[in-house]
């Protein structure tokens, strides 16, 4: 988003339009979305527009962003651990869903097990039988 707004600024300057650092710090802050106004109001009422460089304020809101990011970011982890704590449950037998897949698992390696070893002997009686 800043760099969209400084992209600008270069082309007027490469044109010859120069705008002084107040009206660019003035647009800036006037371009941002609705959710950085608490940000706005804080800047504007704690620093001095007039003497607030544009890099000084890209500064300020790039750390926000980082800051807003990061809050998503761990939200977002803890919608995850929440899953996870509910596929964790306990079911009706008092086993976890860990014991559940893990018996279930053991199920179905004791079939494959089993289908290989009748394999072998339905092999082993016609090789006999051959004979």
């Amino acid at each position: 988003m800043f760099g969209h707004f400084t992209h600008i600024i270069n082309g007027f300057k490469a044109f010859g339009k120069i705008y002084p650092n107040k009206d660019m710090v003035k647009k800036m802050l006037n371009s941002l979305p609705m959710s950085w106004e608490a940000k706005v109001r804080a800047i504007e009422e704690s620093k001095d527009l007039n003497s607030l460089s544009f890099d000084e304020l890209i500064s300020y809101l790039l750390t926000y962003q980082m800051r807003l990011n990061k809050g998503s970011e761990e939200e977002r982890i803890m919608k995850k651990n929440v899953g996870k704590a509910f596929k964790s449950t306990i079911n009706e037998d008092n086993e976890s869903s860990e014991e559940v897949a893990e018996s279930k698992e053991m199920e179905m390696f004791s079939r494959r097990l089993k289908k290989i070893h009748e394999v072998q002997q339905r092999k082993r009686i016609l090789k006999e039988g051959m004979t």
